[in-house]
């Protein structure tokens, strides 16, 4: 590509050198979360949610779990403030739920947010001012003291108008675009905010340390991170918290390694909803932890109604590989794949295992909503006899023989590729039952009588070409006997070669499914199966099916 020389380095990283978050490998705990859906993600939308849907968002918000919201910035417009309002007029915030405002360190900006959440029994006021060295030359065009003094201000005028106006409040403060102020200054000014503050263990203050656009590396992130938490004052005393984006893509792994540095809080959307490229993304961050062993503490476990209500309420669409939510992340199209899984099932239920560690599943989809049978195993031209004999069990029973599965997965896969679909369970079982237990265009067998002597005699009626024929044969079973009655009376030369049958359900009243492969004098072998509520018919049924498939 051209013009690459015109780009260079935007960030800072600490001269300091704050490594310590890389000598830790997981997330042990969830951190405090807030979604700012309601707000960061509203912006972003070509048509902003109306109050009413976001009322009936922030709803669905405490129903996941979240206890703190930021619902608005209440001084860029009416509908903002008057959203704001109705939440707290009609007590829609229950007791435990903590409201979050935004606003700019402006004196007519704070004193419109703290009309905006009066009577509001947890409110966090969160005020910020830019910091980075690109907004301070091109923008403000103010020197360090001077932007330090914007925030100090607005600290200022916070503490005196939550004083006056009572009320549990907790302050928050952003040195906006962090990733590209240096981090003594960002340290420098975020000291002199606590400063008047004075934050307490009963009364902490949150830092925000946003990624208001990604600009580096996720590690350099986790640096800059970490330096702050070992130099901003009164630490104890001060929830860190995180608000990445995602300009490079890497916004979740972004807030993974920032809370190995030590962040306690991170505010993002589902799905990652937000300007430019989005916000972190709330739903891959908890599930990256639930998929570790560790409790998110926000719910999850119904991921289709999470995707359902999204879309309703922003207008957005989930994508289909989506982590987690997507309606494909779970499926499997190879055959080496849906092999795999259909083993891993096995395994686990054979040995009644409790942890989860089944091939190519970093979750079990049956944890979010997702039904093994329509969401894992997908079948198509690329797909295998595993994926084809799982659906087949897993679905309507039907446990198919080693040696029939391969028959039967190439018959699939050639149907798909023929027809350039996915097919539904629905098609794969018709497969089945075309090619196995409707398949009589050579003959059928319309009765067997059986007598026991010295063996087994068999009274077979065959029907043919519209006629019926009545067929007499011996052998040392009841196969044995119909088998040699075909060869006779069909003129065929093969050998019974495989048979196995099994029940469609633990039912006493449940039918029964027999298999047959027959072999020829070339070698060739012919599956067949038989679908009865007797075993003995859905045998000979079975050996009807092999031999039709033989004639063919």
């Amino acid at each position: 590509m051209q013009n690459y020389t015109k780009y260079s380095k935007q960030y800072y990283l600490p001269e300091e050198k704050c490594l310590d978050w890389a000598s830790r490998d997981m997330i042990t705990h969830a951190p405090v979360w807030c979604s700012v859906d309601l707000r960061d993600g509203n912006q972003s939308l070509v048509e902003p949610m109306s109050e009413d849907v976001k009322v009936e968002f922030f709803k669905f918000l405490l129903k996941l779990g979240f206890k703190q919201i930021e619902v608005g910035f209440p001084a860029a417009s009416d509908t903002e403030y008057n959203f704001i309002r109705r939440l707290i007029d009609e007590n829609h915030i229950p007791d435990g739920v903590t409201i979050q405002v935004l606003t700019q360190a402006r004196e007519h900006i704070i004193r419109k947010t703290f009309e905006a959440v009066k009577g509001a029994k947890n409110v966090t006021v969160h005020v910020y001012n830019s910091t980075s060295s690109a907004q301070r030359e091109q923008v403000f065009r103010k020197d360090k003291d001077s932007i330090k003094e914007i925030a100090v201000n607005g600290a200022k005028l916070l503490s005196r108008l939550a004083k006056d106006a009572g009320g549990n409040y907790t302050f928050e403060y952003s040195p906006e675009s962090f990733t590209g102020t240096e981090p003594e200054y960002a340290v420098e000014v975020i000291n002199a905010v606590l400063a008047v503050w004075k934050p307490t263990a009963q009364n902490k203050a949150i830092i925000n340390l946003p990624a208001t656009v990604e600009n580096a590396i996720p590690h350099v992130y986790a640096s800059q991170v970490e330096y702050v938490i070992k130099h901003v004052a009164s630490r104890e005393n001060v929830i860190i918290s995180l608000h990445p984006h995602n300009d490079r893509g890497c916004g979740v792994a972004a807030a993974e390694m920032g809370l190995l540095a030590g962040a306690d809080r991170i505010e993002g959307t589902l799905f990652g909803n937000g300007e430019r490229t989005g916000n972190v993304d709330i739903i891959t961050l908890a599930m990256n932890m639930f998929s570790q062993g560790v409790d998110p503490e926000l719910d999850f476990s119904d991921m289709p109604d999470v995707c359902e209500n999204y879309t309703r309420f922003t207008g957005m669409t989930v994508g289909l590989r989506q982590p987690y939510a997507g309606g494909l992340v779970f499926a499997a199209f190879s055959g080496s794949h849906q092999d795999a899984i259909a083993k891993g099932m096995e395994w686990r239920k054979a040995n009644n295992l409790g942890i989860w560690n089944v091939p190519y599943l970093p979750i079990d989809p049956a944890d979010v909503g997702r039904v093994y049978q329509s969401d894992v195993i997908r079948i198509n031209s690329q797909s295998g006899k595993g994926g084809v004999s799982y659906v087949l069990k897993s679905v309507y029973g039907i446990d198919l023989p080693a040696g029939m599965k391969e028959k039967m997965g190439y018959l699939a896969k050639s149907f798909s590729d023929r027809a350039h679909k996915e097919l539904s369970a629905e098609e794969v079982y018709k497969i089945f039952e075309d090619s196995f237990i409707k398949n009589r265009k050579a003959f059928d067998i319309a009765d067997c009588v059986f007598t026991e002597n010295d063996g087994v005699d068999a009274d077979i009626k065959i029907s043919k070409d519209g006629k019926t024929l009545t067929v007499f044969s011996h052998g040392n079973g009841r196969l044995d006997a119909v088998s040699n009655a075909l060869k006779d009376c069909l003129g065929l030369d093969f050998t019974v070669s495989g048979y196995e049958q099994h029940a469609l359900t633990s039912s006493s009243r449940s039918k029964a499914v027999s298999y047959v492969a027959v072999t020829g004098k070339d070698g060739q072998v012919f599956w067949g199966a038989g679908l009865d509520d007797d075993i003995i018919k859905s045998s000979y049924k079975a050996l009807a099916s092999a031999v039709n498939n033989f004639c063919r």
